[in-house]
């Protein structure tokens, strides 16, 4: 009889171990859910500016020879009536906030160099992520 004494209340104490160890789960698994979708938006931003170096290489490539008017220097926009404009305001509607640099560096081999950075933060406070392309563009043969 006096064992029945002490298991009494056993079950009640391993409902409330499991109930507690159920939310640690429950807790870890929302906190992966919540990076994960982090992680998503910004993949979501890298292919938003990765397509918008190779839209304006493609814009370049059929303007070589006014390849020199794409520069863009790091902190400026550029001007109304410059050919950039069009891309350079798409760009920052998909990649919002983003930095732009346009270098441009006709080499004496025929060849233009061409580098895109795009970079952006995707929440204040937070790590900027950038892109980095770089691109030569060859005269037609």
């Amino acid at each position: 009889m006096k064992l029945r004494r002490r298991q009494k209340g056993m079950a009640l104490v391993e409902a409330i171990v499991a109930v507690v160890l159920l939310g640690i789960g429950l807790l870890g698994a929302i906190g992966m859910q919540a990076r994960s979708m982090s992680a998503l938006a910004d993949s979501d931003m890298r292919v938003e500016a990765s397509l918008a170096a190779d839209r304006l290489i493609g814009i370049m490539t059929l303007d070589a020879a006014n390849a020199t008017a794409y520069g863009l220097a790091s902190g400026h926009a550029p001007g109304t009536g410059d050919k950039l404009l069009p891309w350079y305001a798409a760009t920052r509607t998909r990649v919002p906030g983003a930095q732009i640099v346009v270098t441009v560096d006709p080499s004496a081999d025929n060849r233009t160099r061409v580098e895109i950075d795009i970079a952006w933060t995707r929440k204040t406070g937070a790590a900027t992520s950038a892109l980095h392309v770089v691109s030569y563009l060859a005269p037609a043969a």
